[in-house]
């Protein structure tokens, strides 16, 4: 019972810290902090992808974009070198504030070196635990901003985004994508990016 308990307090504590957010989304006509709604978009996603998931990669999930909005995307040079750059960033600050929260909920180290090292990303196809994760970033995006992303990009961008989106996938990631409900000029920019 004292573990749950735990990994309540760590996702009421990340919620609160991504309530900050000053970036709003409507959903159903009501305002919700943009980070709210993505945290809470991941724990779905990975519960209904993969039930048996780990309090590890719950955290992990709940704590993928933890107060994103204070390092924007512009604070580094335009083109592939400065997103790299930003990411790499992204990753070790959420690592890292993630960290801070644990530590302050009663985690040991253990847990916590196991959390970090799933949000930043460190061992990619060869953790099972953090390709279930990319799977559920990937399936996220897919399902909640693909629509707005692709609306401010042309067709080839978004093919070759939807190809290295893919490449990320496992192999039950890519079929849960396939089922996904989305629109139908998404369906057709996968499906011609995936003929590619």
């Amino acid at each position: 019972m004292e573990h749950v308990s735990k990994l309540e307090m760590a996702i009421a504590r990340i919620d609160a810290e991504n309530a900050k957010d000053p970036n709003t989304e409507i959903l159903g006509g009501v305002p919700f902090p943009g980070e709210v709604l993505y945290s809470r978009r991941m724990t779905e996603k990975l519960l209904d992808f993969y039930p048996d998931a780990s309090p590890q990669l719950q955290i992990a999930a709940r704590a993928q974009h933890i107060c994103r909005w204070t390092i924007p995307r512009d604070n580094y040079p335009d083109g592939r070198i400065g997103y790299l750059q930003w990411r790499e960033a992204l990753k070790k600050f959420h690592a890292e504030k993630t960290e801070e929260i644990l530590k302050d909920t009663g985690y040991d180290n253990d847990f916590i070196e196991a959390v970090s090292s799933l949000i930043r990303k460190k061992h990619l196809k060869k953790s099972f635990e953090s390709q279930v994760l990319e799977d559920v970033v990937c399936l996220v995006f897919l399902q909640y901003y693909f629509k707005d992303f692709a609306a401010k990009h042309p067709e080839e961008k978004l093919i070759s985004i939807v190809q290295k989106t893919w490449n990320k996938m496992s192999d039950s990631g890519r079929e849960a994508a396939l089922e996904l409900k989305l629109p139908t000029a998404e369906q057709e920019l996968i499906g011609k990016a995936l003929k590619a």
